[in-house]
């Protein structure tokens, strides 16, 4: 593991551990380890001459301590051997790495009618409704919707001239003309599932839910702890159930995006804080017997000083799910990413800077038995840019879940 990725549990963990001499208190280590295989001419795409198929794994280590009844600690840490996602098939580099999706220290209490958490630490992202759903257990498909896995043809560290000079990149390889960092390199994606330094309340009074974050860098764009001065970023976003198995909630968010590469590229007066990156979303789950459902559907903006129409994003998709047996179920879910319209300060114009985006994606899964999941998945991916079916991923799950560790103490 990154020595960083320790040292952030310590640092999450430590000061709580101090408070629990008359606490009640547990430590819990739920662990997701998932090993997966595909077939894809998406792995073929940089080099013809390598093969098609390739296999990865990846480990969620989720250690938790409850510290009597209102402090805690969680935290999230994948361990993982690339290509394992079926986007990670653009890049089929073979690597492993560490992250620490989530690792934070919270307190929750009851108000009157309301309950209340806090958190502090590295969070998930509270736009939308996808980024909770990291473990392979929670995902009934293989793969994740569009707006949080694909690099847009937008990067934070470089500026676009005008119009002209967007619809010259492509998906995964980006290098624009007015300044940055040099080079090609892949753009940002739109919100990452990966975790974000921050803070955040959240607040449920009967069928209402809430949640407002304070977090340094964008869901586009984290920034490490010390760039919140320049960075800091808020994201919001409310619930209500409207009946047991059918809720509807919407999220947004806003704050500077662009890298400090790119600072002394912008108009005298302005900083990165006059050029920010915005969202906003609507969402819904419902769930009646043996069915459920969710959805997305979501708009972007990425303000930028060469235009006066900023390029934006609009994606969607929804995923439905059956039970088919106590054993086996059946999931699909499609989705849509659309570049939008954008006009430069010379007034040239653009319906769309970027092609159009859609994928379908059907599933399958199997508990072999209490813990063991074998899933399994075919995905098309549509783009203009790419005719065929070469983009197409056919791909294999096997996910086991055990507790590496489950103690509950007592202090004297």
């Amino acid at each position: 593991m990154k020595r960083s990725a320790i040292c952030g549990i310590i640092c999450v963990w430590l000061p709580l551990l101090l408070q629990a001499q008359t606490s009640d208190f547990g430590i819990d280590v739920p662990v997701t380890a998932s090993g997966g295989a595909m077939y894809s001419d998406r792995l073929q795409l940089r080099n013809p001459n390598a093969s098609a198929e390739a296999a990865g794994f990846r480990t969620m280590l989720y250690p938790t301590l409850q510290l009597g009844p209102h402090w805690f600690a969680y935290s999230a840490v994948q361990v993982y051997y690339d290509p394992y996602f079926y986007y990670d098939a653009f890049s089929p580099e073979h690597k492993v790495g560490t992250d620490v999706i989530q690792a934070f220290a919270g307190y929750s209490f009851t108000a009157k009618k309301a309950s209340v958490v806090i958190k502090a630490g590295r969070l998930a992202s509270a736009f939308g409704s996808f980024p909770l759903h990291y473990d392979d257990t929670a995902n009934p498909l293989l793969d994740q919707p569009l707006s949080y896995i694909t690099t847009l043809t937008i990067r934070p560290d470089q500026l676009p001239c005008g119009t002209g000079d967007l619809l010259q990149q492509h998906y995964g390889s980006v290098s624009n003309s007015c300044g940055g960092v040099p080079g090609r390199n892949s753009g940002m994606t739109p919100v990452t599932l990966y975790g974000l330094p921050g803070v955040e309340a959240g607040i449920s009074v009967g069928r209402l839910d809430a949640r407002l974050q304070f977090t340094s860098g964008s869901p586009a764009n984290p920034q490490p702890t010390a760039a919140a001065g320049k960075y800091l970023q808020w994201t919001a976003g409310a619930g209500y159930t409207i009946r047991q198995g059918f809720r509807v909630g919407v999220s947004g968010f806003r704050g500077p995006y662009l890298d400090q590469a790119v600072a002394g590229l912008l108009p005298a007066g302005t900083t990165v804080r006059d050029f920010p990156a915005s969202a906003v979303a609507a969402d819904a789950q419902w769930a009646r017997g043996r069915w459920s459902a969710s959805g997305e559907v979501q708009r972007f903006q990425f303000a930028s000083p060469n235009f006066s129409v900023a390029p934006s994003i609009t994606a969607s998709y929804i995923e439905a799910k059956s039970i088919l047996t106590p054993r086996l179920y059946a999931a699909i879910r499609t989705g849509w990413l659309s570049a939008g319209k954008v006009v430069d300060r010379t007034g040239v114009t653009a319906d769309h800077f970027a092609p159009l985006l859609q994928s379908y994606e059907i599933a399958g899964g199997l508990w072999i038995r209490r813990g063991q999941l074998l899933k399994g998945s075919y995905e098309w991916l549509k783009s203009v840019a790419t005719p065929g079916n070469r983009l197409n991923v056919l791909g294999v799950q096997y996910v086991i879940t055990f507790h590496a560790l489950n103690l509950a103490f007592h202090s004297i």
